[in-house]
Order: structure tokens, then sequence, then C-alpha cells
């Protein structure tokens, strides 16, 4: 079982929503995102499994996300096992480190982000 199939399955073994994410496990993919960005939305969702108020954030954003894999590049960012990666992320898309925290990146910059309750998966509606 994968670690993100760990994180998103219920204790009681119900299968729940899977959406089309990507590991961010690297700096370089940080260009990847950028790159790509200039034909289709990316969105990084950085996530602590530690805490509390970000599981619940991220079982609300997986419920309300309805997005095809098509509409947009969607990266998970374990901040606990990746630090190095969450820190670039902030320096490269100018945006101040929180967690939980969703990143919507186009052309190349960071056209929305949210973080704690305010993280919502129907923003990504508004830039696709």
């Amino acid at each position: 079982m994968s670690l993100l199939n760990r994180i998103f399955k219920s204790s009681d073994s119900k299968e729940v929503k899977t959406l089309p994410w990507k590991e961010l496990k690297s700096i370089s993919q940080l260009d990847e995102i950028e790159r790509d960005s200039k034909s289709r939305v990316q969105a990084i969702f950085k996530h602590s499994t530690r805490c509390g108020i970000s599981s619940m954030v991220m079982k609300r954003f997986v419920s309300s996300y309805e997005f095809q894999e098509e509409d947009v590049d969607l990266y998970y960012l374990d901040l606990l096992n990746y630090r190095e990666v969450s820190n670039e992320t902030g320096y490269k898309f100018q945006v101040l480190h929180q967690s939980p925290q969703l990143l919507i990146i186009k052309n190349g910059e960071t056209i929305h982000h949210s973080s704690h309750h305010n993280i919502d998966a129907n923003a990504i509606q508004a830039f696709i």
C-alpha cells in the first residue's frame, strides 16, 4: 500500500476518494511545475502529517475535489519528510510558509494561495 493510500484510507478500511496526486519530493520538480504551469494549472497541497488541523483540512479538500486529471496537475508535499522542498517552494513561488497550504501556480507565478480553513478545492476552478 503506497504512502498516499495509507494517508487517505480511513481507519475502518472503507475506501475513500482517490485524487490524481503527484508526490512532490525534490527541488528539481519545482522547475517542472513552473514550466508546466505555462500550459496547465498546477496546484500544490502542503500537508503536515502530524497536525490534526492539516488532516481535517486534507479530508475536506479531498471530499470536495471534483476536477479531472487533465484539468490540473495536483501535487502533494509532505512537509515533515521534505522540509527542504517546502522551504524552496516558498522561495520559488514567493509565499510565506503555512501548514496546511494550497498554492495554485499559473504562468510561472502563484496566482492563489490559502491556508488552514481557508483552503477550498473549488478555488482551483477560477483558474482553469
